[in-house]
């Protein structure tokens, strides 16, 4: 990438380009495995934010998270998926984000991750800014400064 395409990327805000957080499904911490799993199939995500009972975000629960916890030693067994609680298979060790950051910090904190949370000041879930809405907005610039001068 050129100086001027770095610098545009600094200069874009993730405000401008995330979900927010009322667009975007969740699970809840005491939330059953069943109740992820159903929200995770009916979204046709593979991995939702979780948040506490005061909405603030504590970490991420995906599909196969949940099926390696039911995974037995010759079967699923599905009976446990209303027995185990969310915050017990969640994953709270991932990168979060802030309105304030730029799109570059996006595209670095998006690597390993499909999405990244973004969080307030006080942690309370934000939304989410996706690969996908970053590669939009790329091709977005792009085509301005390539195809409109």
């Amino acid at each position: 990438m050129s100086a001027t395409q770095d610098k545009q990327l600094i200069d874009i805000k993730i405000s401008e380009v995330l979900i927010p957080a009322e667009k975007v499904a969740h699970v809840q911490l005491n939330n059953p495995l069943e109740h992820a799993l159903l929200v995770l199939m009916k979204s046709g995500y593979t991995a939702v934010p979780v948040l506490d009972a005061t909405y603030k975000f504590a970490g991420i629960i995906g599909k196969t998270a949940i099926l390696n916890e039911v995974l037995g030693i010759e079967s699923f067994e599905m009976e446990r998926l209303s027995e185990i609680k969310v915050m017990e298979v969640m994953t709270s060790d991932v990168p979060t984000l802030t309105r304030e950051n730029n799109l570059l910090d996006g595209i670095n904190a998006s690597i390993d991750h499909p999405f990244v949370c973004l969080v307030d000041a006080d942690g309370y879930f934000d939304g989410i800014l996706t690969r996908r809405a970053i590669l939009k907005q790329i091709k977005k610039d792009t085509y301005m400064n390539v195809y409109k001068k």
